[in-house]
This record gives C-alpha cells, sequence and structure tokens, in this order.
C-alpha cells in the first residue's frame, strides 16, 4: 500500500532530522531479529564453498532460461555477475552464454546509440567485460558512441540525466571504464558532473542525506514526501544497493590519482557503516532501512548488493576488516541458508519497483534476473576475502 504525506513549515524542517533519528533508534517489528552488535562472529565460508553456490544459482538461472532475453538493465544486471562469476572461476559455459547473449543483440543499447538514459547504458557494463576477455572494437561501438555524444557533443553541460539513485549503477562504470580504456579524462569529468547532481542538485538537496551516508531513490522521498506507513523515512535498500553497486564498479576502474576518486572511496565508506548499524540479526537489511517495522520480511537484492559494497570495502581497506568481515558473512549466510534453494533457485527477491510496496510479497518463490545478478557480483566480491 503505498501513502504518501506532505509536510510543509516546522513539520518538513523537523523529517529532515527524521533519517538520522530512525537510523539510531530503529523501530523493531514483532518477530524482527534485532541487529547483530558489532564484532559478532559469524564463520565465513571457503572460497571453493562460496563458489559453488554461485555456480549452482547461476548454472540454475541458466538451465532455466534457455532465451537468453533482452538488453535491458534488469538482464543486463544478470549478465554483469555471470561475467564477474566467469572471472572468478573460468568456466566456459558462462562465457559462451554471455558471449551468445550480446552478439544476438549486437553489442547494441536500447534507445540506440542516441539514449541518455543510464538504464539503457547498463548492458555496456558487459560488453566492455567482454571486450575485456576478447578485444574487438565492435563490440564497444554502440556503448562508446552513446557515452562519448554525452561528454562531447549532444548537449554536453547537461547533468540532470541521473534523477534517480539506479542510475549510479547503471551508468557510472561505463563512464569510468570507458575513460581509462581510451585514456580520456574527460569521460571522468562527466561522469562527476552527472554524479555531483544527483549526490546534491543544484540549488536544492540531492538525493544524499549527508548526515547518515544513505541515499533516497529520487526526489519523492526526500524531506516533505512520502513516508511509511507509521510516519518514518523511506530508505529503500535496494535503492542503496544500486548505489553501492555503482561506487563499487567505479572505483574499481579508476586510478587511485584521478580527483574525485577519494570522494567516491568516502561516499562508499559511510554508506557501508551505515548499512551495517541496521544489519538485521539474520543478515539481511530491510526493504526499508529507516523502518524495521516496514515489510520486515528478507529481501534479497537489497542484501546482496549491501553485501557487494561491504565486501569491496573491506578489502579495498576502506572499512576495519574485523568489524566489518562479520557483517559480509552474516550477510552470505542468511542469503545462502534462507534465499538459495537446493537446486540453485534464488527466493526472497524483490521484483521490479521503485520503493519497498513494490512487487509485494516477496516470497520464498520471488526471483528476478537482477536479483540473481546481484547475488553473483556479491558472492564473487566475497570471495576475495576468503581462503581457498
Amino acid at each position: 500500500m503505498r501513502r504518501r504525506r506532505l509536510l510543509a513549515g516546522g513539520t518538513a524542517l523537523a523529517a529532515a532530522a527524521s533519517l538520522r533519528t530512525a537510523l539510531t533508534t530503529p523501530a523493531q517489528a514483532a518477530g524482527t531479529p534485532v541487529p547483530p552488535r558489532p564484532g559478532d562472529v559469524t564463520p565465513l565460508p571457503s572460497r571453493s564453498e562460496v563458489v559453488a553456490v554461485l555456480r549452482r544459482v547461476a548454472d540454475h538461472w541458466i538451465a532455466a532460461h534457455t532465451d537468453s532475453g533482452d538488453n535491458g538493465w534488469a538482464n543486463a544486471t544478470f549478465f554483469s555477475g555471470l561475467l564477474a562469476l566467469y572471472r572468478l572461476a573460468g568456466d566456459a559455459r558462462h562465457l559462451a552464454y554471455a558471449r551468445s547473449w550480446a552478439d544476438r543483440h549486437a553489442y547494441g543499447l536500447n534507445g540506440g546509440v542516441t539514449t541518455r538514459h543510464a538504464d539503457n547504458q547498463s548492458a555496456g557494463q558487459a560488453y566492455l567485460d567482454l571486450y575485456e576477455i576478447e578485444p574487438e572494437e565492435r563490440k564497444l561501438t554502440a556503448i562508446e558512441t552513446s557515452l562519448h555524444r554525452m561528454v562531447y557533443t549532444d548537449q554536453p553541460d547537461k547533468n540532470d540525466d541521473w534523477w534517480w539513485d539506479d542510475a549510479l549503477h547503471m551508468a557510472m562504470p561505463p563512464f569510468a571504464r570507458l575513460g581509462a580504456l581510451r585514456r580520456d579524462p574527460q569521460y571522468w569529468q562527466k561522469l562527476y558532473s552527472l554524479y555531483d547532481h544527483t549526490k546534491r542538485a543544484e540549488g536544492g538537496p540531492g538525493l544524499y542525506d549527508a548526515a547518515t551516508g544513505l541515499w533516497y531513490r529520487d526526489a519523492r522521498f526526500l524531506p516533505g514526501g512520502i513516508l511509511s506507513p507509521s510516519g518514518r523515512p523511506v530508505v529503500w535498500s535496494r535503492g542503496n544497493g544500486w548505489v553501492a553497486g555503482g561506487h563499487v564498479k567505479t572505483l574499481k576502474a579508476l586510478p587511485s590519482t584521478e580527483r574525485h576518486t577519494a570522494e567516491y572511496r568516502d561516499t562508499l565508506t559511510r554508506l557501508v557503516r551505515a548499512a551495517a548499524a541496521v544489519q538485521r540479526g539474520d543478515g539481511f537489511w530491510n526493504v526499508n532501512l529507516a523502518d524495521a517495522t516496514h515489510l520486515p520480511g528478507p529481501e534479497t537484492s537489497g542484501t546482496s548488493f549491501l553485501l557487494y559494497g561491504t565486501s569491496y570495502a573491506v578489502f579495498a581497506r576502506l572499512v576495519d576488516r574485523d568489524t566489518f568481515l562479520p557483517v559480509a558473512a552474516r550477510a552470505w549466510n542468511g542469503l545462502v541458508t534462507t534465499a538459495v534453494h537446493p537446486d540453485g533457485f534464488l527466493g526472497y527477491v524483490q521484483n521490479v519497483g521503485d520503493r519497498p510496496e513494490s512487487s509485494q510479497p516477496v516470497t520464498y518463490d520471488s526471483t528476478a534476473d537482477f536479483g540473481v545478478g546481484a547475488f553473483l557480483l556479491a558472492g564473487t566480491e566475497l570471495a576475495r576475502l576468503t581462503t581457498r
């Protein structure tokens, strides 16, 4: 059920502080686990155990989808995860499946090369992965043309394209990677201009809440806008997961000397710390990070992306390993024991939407391509922290 509450004057001012309050004094739903204490010990599996689960999940999805699907953002996220698994485990079947998908779409983009929409550019991430594995310039023609137009010829001063936080995952990485590949820092500057507008906006609040380190999905959820049924802020876990994923992939591509790298690192670090503070005892994150009573069941896609961000932050030494490795271990163990079926089907994935209420109820049998991709990304990043 959707609920809107418009606040004005002093009430809106009070709402501006409500997110921080909600995160420091979370309301617990009946039966909702209390967030774990920092330093709680949760066993981390071996790398071979992680890879075995990832293969089972990937292979189940592929077997159930002999038609590899479209090149939209959701399916592109799956292939991003599948190719991350290929780089980790080297299974030729996974590469062949991804290659056939990209060939089927002629390495093209929804909306063609004139598109500015971040969702349409998401497929470029998988094309860049395939190019790095088997370099052929044709694989980059569409994504490079699309981004080059934004940087140089098609309203290069327009920076308001990324109005929702999901866009950071969809399009930040291609800008970062093409800048590195072509040794052209103009891609990095355009990336930052788009990012900065989303984060702070011109003349008004952006989607980033500097007091907490978390992000609102879009302007509808800023203070004064949509609240949960109990009157708390709506801070979508998957939205923050998309942000985390975009930062991880961007940092993997950028040199440490790039002038905005430090800000990306700091922003990811703050998000990871804020998320850890509201992790559930079973390892999952609620769909609304600011209200544990708001649809409090387990959810896989947001949890997977936050695990991805946390694992990278530990590996890159952005956060203390002893404190945050247990956060990652809890998330992984929760996902494996609760969401992964014995045959590799991945459940408890909230399907397409823009808020916690979307595509509810989320059940043991709820799945989606992007959720599987998020899980594969999370597991491959976690594997870098494990022993063989």
